[in-house]
């Protein structure tokens, strides 16, 4: 059956508008495509030309040289060496896990550090490289060199690493570097690029730590070109970074390994300052500890005989520590009653053995007691009736006042770890932190070092330095920084009376250098070169009236732990004092027989700049001395070559 023709000619117009509808629509998706490719290849050309420059070439980032750290005398005590290593950055690398399997078989790999490098990679952005192994051997990085085409992403390049070369004898101050840890990052607001590179090294303790900034430096960039596979092709251009500055210490490297040495057996810590710039020349504490384990990861079993040793090699004593001072504090008891002038230099108080205080027997060392003691003599034969007596004069306030003019209870702005603030008590102090009022026994105690009064050797060097000097002197150790000298530390006059001054200075040569005086044993021979100091011994234990009653426990008796802490502090020459010493061995015994030979070899090396003649000390000590300076010589000796092999 036929269609009618109007019918057709209908279908027909339907068929026409359709294809014309088609048409246009093509032509304008055609026009669409038209202007944006227009758009793309001539208005957005140098953007698209960017992106895929960035394909193909790579920024990494250059870590800075670390700055040096040198002694007073220019030796090195932080370096930098040359480490070889091998990175890999995951987005070049493709397939890791293939990548890393062909590695292992070119070079032999410690599977501890390939997971760490895997948990690195998965936690770090894609274009940071990774470091995968250091310390490789030459024949390992040209192994990797060779096979770099199987090894997309991998490469081997040259680092710097820190380097101690006196080790143990620099432990504590120096302090040591180490990668940046999670802990670091939660800890530190530092927005510095350089510690998102895993295993970039940080300070982490001493001036390492403290100078962090000044010593680290600021990155450098690297452009390079990779092919498809990841493997680079060249390095277009690069920008080094502006390395660390270096960094002088007031540190005398000879005196301070002596210092070591000499303390070698014993759990102690001394300071040597200097009077005419406020440097400190020595700053040793035994035992100590090789800051070069910290670098590479110290072992188990190296951080366990550390943490296991009961004389504590971790701990910095000589500014960490806080010790009663015991009768090393009496100058300070003493100055503040002479400047308040409660009691005159030649005012005598009787030692009959102890004092009573609120019903309460207060002890000499001396049981039988001195008798008459003037200042001069309290300080010479250390008479404590003395001192108990002047306190109560005085008062705890006028007691706290000197000794922090004096440096103790005040925290010393030095670039070192874990500086101890000490303690100078006072009424305030004890209803503030212990919730109870001022006892007359408290500073009684107190009058004698002993009770709450504390103190580190540091506080004690920087008190004796300013006795001797009668001015404030501030302990400076960075001498200078990338050569520009730091300022002197010789502080300005001390506000206490000089004549007073000049009494305690003389009552502390007579320790030393006058008939029974307690400092006896550090004494020097050559004339020119004598001591004066002060001798002091701090209980950790409490003596109850039934072991006084039936004869007090010698130290040798008794436990390591339970002996008394012994002190010594000195300054020399008395005519023109030079340099000061403080030295505090815990549980030493008596600060007469332990420290003060101690403080006096030490005094001497500081004095002549090097071992001593053997007629500077007293005949009966010689046959000891030249034994001991000839063992610590082959201590020093042979040490250095061992750090040398590090």
């Amino acid at each position: 059956m036929k269609r009618p023709v109007r019918d057709l000619e209908q279908s027909s117009r339907r068929i026409g508008r359709r294809a014309l509808l088609l048409g246009s629509a093509q032509l304008g998706v055609a026009a669409a495509l038209g202007l944006r490719m227009r758009s793309m290849q001539v208005e957005q050309a140098d953007q698209f030309r960017l992106l895929a420059e960035e394909n193909r070439i790579n920024i990494r980032l250059l870590p800075p040289a670390r700055g040096l750290i040198f002694d007073r005398n220019g030796i090195p005590l932080a370096e930098n060496e040359q480490n070889y290593r091998v990175v890999m950055v995951r987005e070049d690398a493709g397939d890791v896990d293939e990548v890393l399997a062909r590695l292992q078989d070119i070079v032999a790999l410690d599977p501890a550090n390939i997971e760490r490098a895997r948990e690195d990679m998965r936690k770090l952005s894609s274009f940071v490289p990774v470091i995968i192994a250091d310390r490789l051997l030459w024949e390992d990085v040209a192994k990797i060199n060779i096979n770099a085409p199987a090894l997309p992403g991998v490469s081997a390049e040259v680092g710097l690493s820190r380097r101690y070369p006196y080790g143990a004898d620099v432990g504590h101050v120096v302090g040591y570097v180490g990668p940046v840890s999670d802990y670091d990052l939660s800890r530190i607001d530092d927005q510095d690029p350089l510690l998102q590179i895993p295993k970039f090294q940080i300070g982490k303790t001493g001036v390492e730590n403290k100078l962090e900034h000044t010593l680290r430096g600021s990155a450098g960039t690297k452009r390079i070109e990779v092919n498809a596979l990841g493997r680079v092709m060249r390095e277009l251009d690069r920008q080094e970074g502006v390395a660390g500055k270096d960094i002088q210490l007031g540190l005398d490297e000879r005196l301070q390994s002596y210092a070591q040495a000499r303390m070698d057996g014993e759990s102690s810590g001394a300071v040597v300052i200097d009077l005419q710039t406020g440097d400190l020349r020595a700053i040793a504490s035994a035992p100590s500890f090789d800051p070069n384990l910290f670098v590479r990861g110290i072992s188990v079993k190296d951080w366990t005989d550390l943490n296991e040793n009961k004389y504590r090699p971790l701990a910095a004593k000589a500014v960490q520590g806080a010790y009663p001072p015991g009768s090393t504090f009496k100058m300070v008891t003493g100055l503040a009653a002479l400047n308040a002038g409660v009691i005159s230099p030649e005012e005598t108080v009787y030692c009959r053995g102890y004092t009573v205080v609120a019903g309460t027997r207060f002890h000499c060392w001396k049981r039988a007691g001195h008798g008459n003691v003037n200042f001069h003599d309290s300080l010479k034969y250390s008479c404590d009736c003395y001192y108990y007596e002047v306190a109560q004069r005085i008062g705890i306030d006028k007691m706290a006042e000197m000794a922090r003019t004096l440096g103790i209870g005040v925290k010393h702005d030095l670039p070192l770890s874990a500086i101890s603030t000490g303690l100078a008590p006072d009424k305030q102090w004890k209803l503030e932190v212990r919730g109870e009022d001022w006892r007359i026994g408290d500073t009684v105690n107190a009058a004698i070092g002993q009770g709450y009064v504390l103190a580190s050797p540091l506080q004690l060097a920087i008190m004796t330095a300013r006795i001797a000097t009668g001015r404030v002197v501030t302990p400076r150790l960075v001498k200078s920084v990338d050569g520009v000298e730091e300022p002197s530390g010789i502080g300005e006059p001390l506000d206490i009376n000089e004549n007073m001054l000049r009494r305690c200075r003389a009552s502390m040569n007579a320790v030393i250098n006058e008939k029974r005086g307690t400092g006896a044993r550090a004494k020097v021979i050559t004339a020119g070169y004598e001591m004066a100091g002060k001798t002091g011994t701090s209980q950790v234990r409490r003596i109850t009236a039934e072991e006084r009653a039936r004869g007090v426990i010698s130290n040798d008796d008794l436990p390591w732990e339970r002996r008394d802490h012994a002190l010594f502090v000195c300054f020399a020459p008395v005519d023109n004092p030079k340099f000061a010493v403080a030295v505090v061995v815990e549980h030493g015994g008596g600060g007469s027989t332990a420290a003060s030979p101690i403080a006096r070899d030490i005094m001497l090396q500081a004095l002549y700049d090097g071992p001593p003649p053997l007629d500077a000390y007293p005949s009966a000590d010689r046959a000891r001395i030249e034994e001991q300076q000839a063992r610590i010589a082959q201590r020093i000796t042979q040490i250095k070559p061992a750090q040398d092999r590090v």
